[in-house]
């Protein structure tokens, strides 16, 4: 037997419980036919743990991460708390007290008949987008004065840092260079916020380290317009923290819908937090409906972050596979069972490894 991983597992609100289970049954089974072990930690941090205790995501539980491999979290929010407050208790505070700087988002279509965009394949939508993920209006800089007067204001202050900036951007050209990829495209809006020139600026020298990776460089209204009209462009994207949240949500559909989408939240070389970009959609909750496919697609990427790069290819064949035998025919809630579609991509990881 190879290596034991310990996985922190937060399943959370609403889907979370049904999509993680889905994830943790098919990476123990690649984690057995691969020859590794895993270890899974399940954590009590959701909304009804709150609402019990009053304890959202005790700071404790920082230093507890640093000494696991990974940590994996299935989906929050819930009507019954304040909007927002356990996916930035849990999520923001991992994130942030962890340094998780690179938010990285696979954007690739496996199957024609997902995409929503006429006339656009699995070789015209295949990017990888790299978000900064621990600076810009995300600090929490600003807040409201004179609340529900009708001298209301509320102020949130984007920031940058040259640290924060240069380091996602060496990051993704160093992972451009890894996975053989050609391009690298900034995505900013540096001609109306003109603070975001620091952008520009690092962008163009630290692309001049890399002589040999193609760049480009567009403003975040017509990225969002270029990736409808031609999502070819797009093969490795860096941008500015707000603008990779809206973008990448963009791209998700543009890959079949939050069905499929997964990201990691990534320290190179720390633990790391992976996660399927879906809301908790709590009207699910307890019906089996959700699509696990993004969950175990996290479950990959937590793979192949941790060097179990042969067990997340196997497992990424095996959903295409399904997807492009129309064996899952939808990436929407109730075209099958939560547990038949992890059923099923199990089996099929099982008959690609004889």
């Amino acid at each position: 037997m190879g290596k034991e991983y310990t996985i922190a597992v937060i399943p959370g609100d609403g889907n979370g419980n049904e999509v993680t289970a889905e994830a943790v049954k098919n990476l123990e089974a690649l984690s057995q036919i691969h020859g590794f072990s895993l270890k899974f930690e399940h954590q009590p941090w959701c909304a009804d743990h709150y609402l019990a205790t009053g304890e959202a995501h005790p700071d404790r539980m920082y230093d507890e991460y640093r000494q696991m491999d990974a940590i994996f979290i299935g989906a929050l929010g819930d009507p019954r708390v304040e909007t927002g407050l356990m996916e930035r208790s849990i999520i923001g505070g991992i994130r942030f007290q962890l340094d998780l700087f690179v938010n990285l988002r696979p954007i690739k279509l496996y199957a024609e008949h997902l995409c929503p965009l006429k006339g656009k394949g699995p070789e015209q939508v295949d990017a990888v987008i790299v978000r900064e993920n621990t600076e810009d209006a995300y600090t929490g800089i600003g807040g409201i004065f004179q609340k529900d007067t009708e001298n209301e204001v509320a102020v949130a202050t984007m920031l940058y840092t040259r640290k924060g900036v240069e380091r996602v951007i060496r990051y993704t050209f160093e992972e451009c260079k890894k996975r053989g990829r050609k391009r690298v495209t900034l995505v900013d809006k540096a001609n109306a916020i003109r603070p975001q020139d620091i952008w520009t600026r690092i962008f163009e020298r630290v692309a001049s380290e890399y002589p040999d990776i193609e760049t480009d460089h567009m403003y975040i209204d017509a990225a969002c317009m270029w990736m409808i009209k031609n999502p070819e462009w797009f093969d490795m994207a860096v941008m500015p923290n707000i603008f990779g949240d809206i973008l990448t949500d963009l791209g998700a559909m543009v890959q079949g819908g939050l069905g499929i989408a997964a990201s990691g939240n990534l320290h190179p070389g720390q633990v790391s937090m992976f996660e399927p970009i879906h809301g908790s959609a709590p009207k699910y909750k307890g019906k089996n409906v959700a699509n696990p496919l993004a969950a175990i697609n996290a479950g990959l990427m937590m793979l192949d972050y941790l060097g179990e790069k042969e067990a997340a290819a196997c497992g990424e064949k095996a959903i295409a596979d399904l997807l492009c035998s129309s064996r899952i025919e939808s990436l929407g809630a109730g075209a099958k069972k939560t547990t038949e579609i992890g059923d099923m991509v199990m089996e099929e990881v099982r008959k690609i490894s004889g």
